[in-house]
């Protein structure tokens, strides 16, 4: 009995340093992200009047086999490293030796394909764009395992500074050359400087060797890898395939248009994201065979993303025929409809990025990769229907068509972990509430305001409405969990400032 306790105490006591490095890394992490984040939005935007659709476009085209091939060239190693704790560092070096081989492979597989994707896409300019970006794959290759490491070993401190440090420093180059009139260039080499510069820090802080791979020796580690490799492929195409379906049957110009609504329907969620991908992966492995404090982590996590989220995103889709063209300029007002649309979807997708975290904690990738199979077969045949009716009608493909989705990830899950529909929602019901309320209240605001005021007036006053809106709800009708989220604040600055 005195040695049960023991043992219960003990776990006890390493749960609680975890929810404290939770929190310490967090608070790192947001304030890594949001402190270079607004110089990158500030840029951006200038970029955007700088540079026409045509040439976000073309970026776009040469992404998309950028993407694909990153994600083979990973072959799954990152998360491998991250969710298996035992492996060794001859197996380690033997991963580290497949992932820089395969990348090499993979930007050799690039410079192939340049142009049958330039002939797919009708833009010979496309050739030489899909070379250069695609460089980037030697860079990611090596620097698999040794990431996979440094958030193992839950580093997020250092990683937070390096990741706002290099999104400076590409958005900076990226400001300049494109005011030197680099046209879509500007957007290739910024990003190429941050991943080649981001990967050497990486590297040059935690070095791994390599091994001469044998694959009886790391045949789970690979199988492993596998699923996690198809899931992340199959998500990569059909989070791309919209671009395509646009480029494709709409033509150039309509797919800078939608890429544009897509890049600002996923600003909010952006560094939602990079914590989603980034930190909280590797706290689910480290309590993977705890399902009470998966449960508990799920249900915190879910309301702190609900609440951040939802009212950013909902609340840019109902200011966005304001925010577009003052923002922007009037050549971007065709994406407005696809815009709003968008941020729909990426405030539902944001709770559901969780669930297969949660799944592949656990040890089983498997079903990841099936859903996200099932994914890849239903999504494509939304986005070409959608077509027919423009950018927005591919927008409304991913409303209609995700839900079918993520209803099998969240009964999984649930049955995984041992939580019921009803403990989740009410995790949700504060941010559900004050999101309605903030949307019927900016939505009779339009309806009050003439149409022909001032833009800058009209886009002030459905902000401060809906912030008001949303604030007053949360106090008065869920004001404990208000001074709760407000404690956990106060928590992660606290975890911040004693360096966690």
């Amino acid at each position: 009995m005195e040695a049960k306790a023991e043992t219960t105490v003990g776990e006890a006591v390493r749960v609680s340093k975890l929810d404290h490095s939770l929190a310490g890394s967090l608070a790192w992490s947001v304030v890594g992200n949001w402190s270079s984040q607004v110089f990158s939005w500030a840029s951006f935007l200038i970029v955007a009047r700088l540079l026409s659709p045509a040439d976000f476009g073309v970026v776009s085209m040469a992404v998309i086999l950028f993407v694909y091939l990153r994600y083979l060239g990973e072959f799954g190693i990152t998360q491998t490293v991250v969710t298996l704790r035992h492996l060794t560092d001859h197996q380690l070096a033997q991963l580290n030796s497949i992932a820089a081989s395969l990348g090499v492979a993979c930007f050799g597989l690039s410079c192939a394909l340049a142009y049958p994707v330039a002939l797919f896409f009708k833009t010979p300019r496309v050739v030489p764009v899909v070379v250069v970006t695609c460089v980037a794959l030697v860079a990611l290759g090596l620097r698999a395992v040794p990431e996979g490491l440094l958030n193992k070993d839950l580093r997020f401190r250092w990683l937070s500074l390096v990741e706002a440090g290099c999104r400076l420093l590409a958005a900076a180059a990226t400001l300049v050359l494109a005011l030197l009139g680099f046209a879509y260039w500007a957007l290739v080499l910024g990003n190429l400087l941050y991943v080649l510069v981001r990967t050497a820090l990486v590297v040059k802080a935690r070095p791994h060797g390599f091994a001469l791979p044998r694959l009886e020796s790391i045949r789970k580690e690979l199988l492993f890898g596998w699923h996690t490799l198809v899931a992340t492929f199959a998500w990569a195409s059909y989070e791309k395939l919209d671009n395509v379906t646009a480029g494709r049957t709409l033509g150039q110009a309509a797919l800078g248009l939608y890429g544009m609504a897509w890049n600002l329907a996923n600003i909010p969620l952006e560094k939602v994201t990079s914590l989603v991908v980034g930190v909280i992966p590797s706290y689910f492995a480290a309590v993977q065979n705890d399902p009470a404090a998966l449960r508990r982590y799920l249900r915190g996590l879910s309301e702190a993303l609900a609440l951040a989220t939802f009212p950013a995103t909902i609340g840019l889709a109902l200011v966005a025929r304001e925010l577009v063209p003052f923002a922007l300029g009037r050549k971007w007002l065709g994406m407005v409809p696809a815009l709003e649309v968008l941020c729909v979807y990426v405030s539902f997708r944001s709770l559901v990025a969780l669930l297969d975290r949660v799944l592949t904690a656990v040890g089983n990738p498997r079903f990841v990769m099936w859903t996200q199979l099932w994914a890849l077969a239903i999504l494509p045949c939304a986005f070409y229907v959608g077509s027919h009716w423009g950018i927005t009608g591919i927008a409304l493909g991913w409303v209609a068509a995700y839900p079918l989705v993520a209803l099998p990830l969240y009964r999984k899950v649930f049955r995984t972990i041992d939580m019921r529909f009803a403990e989740y929602f009410r995790a949700l019901r504060p941010a559900v509430d004050a999101t309605v309320v903030m949307a019927l209240s900016v939505t009779g605001l339009k309806w009050i305001l003439p149409s022909s005021g001032p833009l800058l007036l009209r886009l002030l006053l459905e902000i401060a409405v809906g912030a008001t809106a949303y604030i007053a709800t949360m106090l008065l009708l869920h004001g404990g969990r208000a001074r709760t989220f407000l404690s956990m604040a106060k928590g992660l600055r606290r975890s911040r400032e004693g360096g966690v």
